[in-house]
């Protein structure tokens, strides 16, 4: 039952993300904020499947237990994916409240998906041992969360500045995507069901992408340019 249901889940949500960030691409027509939250969930979709896809073909085969190598680099390859994802997300909000200053902003952005970057590329992390050390876990996770906490912050405070009605939710998706995957971080190798986080998670993730789909359909907000 697990098995079928992980596999639907995790192919409609493949399919969804990738298939609306390719036509966001397509139809972005010349607005840079829309083509490139396209690109963002192309990246997160694609990203996402190296994990995925090996996890679905384990379920439904020999197990978990057999798929540990492909699957540890699934989640290292999705863990740098997902960090794009943010830093792609940064420019859509330069874009959108159209920011032209703040390079120290940008940089902090920078140096924390990159410092993010270098830790996932860390032997250290075991990515495709059975057991993998909680402790890098949580390192790799920390410059993570303060990129998730200042695209919250700029989110809320610039969609309520600028009456952003499309992107007003925006904050509180990646609020929810941050905290069902924190607490998986820490505890799921300690209590199992934890995991299940990993589903309101992808639905935050897909409510993003569906909020920048649906803003560029209807051509909604103040800052449509």
């Amino acid at each position: 039952m697990q098995a079928a249901f992980e596999t639907v889940f995790d192919i409609v949500y493949l399919i969804t993300v990738v298939s609306l960030g390719i036509v966001m691409i397509v139809q972005s027509k010349g607005r840079k904020q829309y083509f490139l939250y396209g690109l963002m969930a192309v990246v997160l979709g694609c990203g996402d499947a190296f994990h995925l896809v090996p996890r679905a073909i384990a379920l439904c085969t020999t197990g978990l237990v057999n798929y540990t190598v492909p699957l540890g680099i699934g989640k290292m390859i999705t863990s740098i994916t997902m960090t794009i994802f943010y830093v792609l997300l940064y420019y859509v909000w330069r874009i959108r409240y159209h920011v032209s200053e703040k390079q120290g902003l940008t940089a902090s952005v920078w140096a924390m998906a990159l410092l993010r970057i270098v830790l996932c590329l860390m032997p250290q992390n075991e990515w495709t041992s059975p057991v993998e050390p909680l402790a890098w876990g949580i390192y790799r996770n920390i410059p993570f969360l303060i990129l998730g906490i200042l695209l919250i912050v700029l989110f809320y405070r610039s969609a309520k500045e600028a009456h952003d009605k499309p992107f007003r939710s925006l904050w509180l998706a990646i609020v929810i995507s941050f905290a069902c995957y924190i607490p998986v971080v820490l505890f799921a190798q300690a209590v199992p069901a934890t995991g299940m986080l990993m589903i309101p998670k992808t639905c935050a993730y897909v409510w993003i992408v569906v909020m920048g789909y649906d803003a560029m359909k209807k051509g909604r907000g103040p800052l449509e340019k």
